[in-house]
């Protein structure tokens, strides 16, 4: 499976992504995906990218295989 890494903009975006899986399990990427759309609708448009960046990381932290060289 290929699936590109997540640009990461500061530490903050990690620290997001794990409140979001540690509050909403599973459904952590659909409630990132709704944060997201918040912003988009506020026209926040650095936020609304901001969250669909953490949205993308909450799903490469979800997949329990390598998906790149390990070392």
């Amino acid at each position: 499976m290929q699936l590109p890494a997540p640009y990461l903009a500061d530490r903050g975006a990690v620290d997001d992504a794990h409140a979001m899986i540690r509050e909403h399990g599973e459904e952590a990427g659909f409630a990132a995906a709704a944060r997201a759309e918040q912003y988009r609708v506020l026209g926040n448009h650095v936020h609304f990218a901001r969250w669909r960046q953490i949205e993308r990381l909450i799903t490469y932290l979800s997949i329990d295989v390598a998906l790149d060289t390990v070392h």
